[in-house]
């Protein structure tokens, strides 16, 4: 009984801390995301809790949604104008990481996101389905507190949702990543050097995006270059690379965003995020696909140059048995065991032309195979 109270205790403390580690996680990240504030100081085109929620639940399980709780109070309690609406934005911001969890666990979602398939959840059904709850009940929490007008509530919502969405697109795809990868095992100097040019070069590519020149649409390139060479475990850190970078430029206003209303650069930073986050879970889910259709392949192949090497050597045909030399089913059937068709080894009953077999006495003393006279 002690034992069993102990890994009780045990594993309720685990959770305690699973809990207090994504409200805290949670809440920094939300201090992060509040820097580039864009509608009253609380709605941001890029909300990194979101992503940190749903990869928490993905890796921990539903257990953690106090956490999300939590954190999400604990943000929105110093913004919100009051109690009520602080406790509205937070259930919304609570049940909208929940839904998308369920729905991607609903259709066989994997952390590892290898598949076509799971990156397809992970955009449709993750960020832009599930995402729609935490706007919808922000914005509106807002218009009817009295913080925005009625008229503005579409553009709130339009930046309320981009936000979490792409938080979910950016930020969840590489903590899980980070927990589900695996360091290579026979990675040559080479590849590791590769890897740092990747790293060198996307961020050289994001001191271009944060200059007066209008240069975006470089970090593709490194995209592409990511996904063909490292999958998702080099996609999903440089396409969050490049959105920071670009999140950046459109605050201070350089750039493609320098010039123009809120409205465009809105609409231009989350083409351009939407852009990327999307290019980088197709194609590294897509390589990723490929590469394991490929291995499937040469094991095929493989299994079947084994088999054909060893029919070709004559080992197809039946094994001896150890000992005596002979083949398994001689060995098996001496002695009067019954051989594979029920009847005695070397047994030589009548054959279809009449003709005597092994004449061993019957039960009653006659011979199996007497010639007794018919009856002329």
């Amino acid at each position: 009984m002690t034992v069993v109270r102990r890994e009780g205790l045990r594993r309720g403390g685990m959770a305690a801390l699973e809990i207090l580690a994504v409200a805290v996680l949670y809440y920094g990240s939300a201090r992060l995301g509040l820097l580039q504030q864009l509608v009253r100081g609380q709605v941001t085109p890029l909300w990194p809790p979101t992503g940190i929620a749903l990869a928490g639940l993905l890796l921990r399980g539903p257990r953690v949604w106090p956490g999300i709780a939590l954190g999400a109070f604990g943000v929105n309690v110093t913004l919100g104008p009051s109690i009520a609406a602080v406790l509205a934005i937070a259930a919304g911001n609570t049940v909208a990481p929940v839904v998308s969890y369920l729905l991607l666990r609903r259709v066989g979602f994997r952390n590892e996101i290898e598949r076509l398939r799971d990156a397809l959840a992970l955009i449709f059904l993750g960020a832009f389905t599930g995402m729609l709850i935490s706007a919808t009940a922000g914005s509106a929490t807002l218009v009817l507190a009295g913080v925005v007008g009625a008229g503005e509530f579409w553009p709130t919502w339009s930046v309320w949702w981009t936000g979490d969405a792409m938080g979910v697109l950016l930020v969840a795809p590489v903590l899980l990543v980070l927990c589900t990868a695996h360091r290579p095992r026979k990675a040559s100097p080479a590849r590791w050097i590769e890897a740092l040019l990747l790293v060198a070069a996307t961020v050289c590519v994001g001191f271009l995006e944060v200059s007066h020149t209008p240069l975006l649409f470089l970090g593709f390139p490194l995209l592409i270059w990511a996904a063909f060479r490292f999958q998702l475990a080099g996609t999903a850190p440089c396409a969050l690379a490049v959105s920071t970078f670009a999140i950046i430029a459109a605050a201070q206003g350089v750039g493609p965003f320098a010039g123009h209303d809120l409205v465009t650069d809105m609409i231009t930073l989350q083409a351009f995020n939407g852009s990327a986050s999307l290019t980088a879970l197709l194609l590294g889910a897509a390589v990723s696909e490929r590469n394991e259709t490929q291995s499937e392949i040469a094991r095929t192949c493989a299994h079947l140059s084994d088999l054909v090497t060893r029919i070709s050597t004559g080992s197809h045909h039946p094994t001896l048995a150890e000992g005596d030399g002979r083949p398994e089913n001689e060995s098996a059937g001496e002695g009067g065991r019954p051989s594979g068709d029920g009847s005695p080894a070397g047994d030589r009953r009548p054959t279809g032309d009449g003709r005597p077999g092994d004449q061993r006495p019957t039960g009653d003393g006659r011979p199996t195979g007497d010639q007794r006279p018919t009856g002329g």
